[in-house]
């Protein structure tokens, strides 16, 4: 299989621009590929080099590319382009997927995923962040060219670092911490030494943690909780009262407890609390 088969333009995929609702609402209306479909269409792939096989493997998974890419929106950075980044791991999991291992593609692909959006976000996300000021971004690189002189901090240069740039002793400790990591392959290194930390691509897959089945099972919550408060909104604030206390408070009231409160009978309670389920079920049936 060549490079040049797995390029966007070549797997003629929906273009992630400024229009995201378009995009989103384009992806979503993709089937879902059975995994004896997918796992047709990879031999196909592995085998013949099948431009079209690629291309529905790929189709098939955008809408994942996009629930991981949200996780990332913390940094500050496009969405559209973290979703174009994601799509480029997507390619290159496709590329590599090996449909006799016996798992799912997005259980192999979500790991090249992340690490495409990771580096994208290593070489855009600023690690001065912040340092808001002119004055504190060079104190901050300052800082970092120091780091490679210097060893760790004690308290009392992390206090002066702090009153420096205007920022809290945590935040000095943090961007410590940060300028001392090191970004890790996912392939590992092409190495004999036992010593060595098993690189992502080595992991072994966990069981019953299909990416697909978890994030459907999280949307569907998702949309539950959703519609769960859409339904409360609806009520008026006494039965909405009635209810959270009843049923989603931890330490839950009695009937009695609340009539007493609302200085009415506890059937009365009763019925409130029955004509308010029943008025929140049509609304989530609808």
């Amino acid at each position: 299989m060549t490079t040049a088969l797995m390029t966007p333009n070549s797997m003629n995929m929906p273009a992630v621009g400024g229009d995201l609702n378009g995009y989103f609402s384009r992806i979503a209306d993709i089937p879902v590929l059975s995994a004896e479909e997918e796992r047709d269409l990879a031999v196909k792939l592995n085998e013949n080099n099948d431009l079209e096989a690629a291309r529905r493997l790929i189709m098939s998974q955008l809408r994942f590319v996009v629930h991981i890419a949200r996780g990332y929106n913390g940094y500050g950075l496009p969405l559209a382009d973290l979703v174009q980044e994601g799509n480029i791991g997507l390619m290159k999991a496709v590329k590599r997927f090996d449909p006799t291992v016996g798992v799912r593609l997005i259980s192999f692909a979500v790991h090249w995923i992340k690490a495409e959006i990771h580096e994208y976000v290593i070489r855009n996300w600023r690690i001065v962040k912040i340092a808001t000021t002119k004055a504190q971004r060079k104190l901050f690189f300052r800082l970092r060219s120091s780091k490679k002189r210097l060893g760790w901090f004690n308290n009392a240069e992390v206090d002066a670092v702090a009153n420096d740039l205007g920022v809290t002793p945590s935040q000095v400790l943090e961007m410590e911490r940060r300028l001392a990591s090191q970004d890790a392959s996912f392939d590992g290194f092409q190495d004999d030494e036992d010593n060595l930390s098993p690189a992502p691509a080595q992991y072994l897959k966990q069981e019953n943690a299909d990416p697909a089945a978890l994030l459907e099972a999280e949307d569907t919550e998702s949309n539950e909780h959703a519609r769960l408060g859409d339904a409360m909104a609806g009520l008026d604030e006494r039965s909405r009262d009635i209810v959270t206390r009843r049923w989603l408070n931890e330490d839950k009231a009695t009937l009695q407890d609340l009539a007493s409160e609302y200085d009415v009978s506890a059937e009365r309670i009763r019925q409130i609390e029955k004509n308010a389920m029943l008025k929140m079920r049509k609304a989530m049936a609808t």
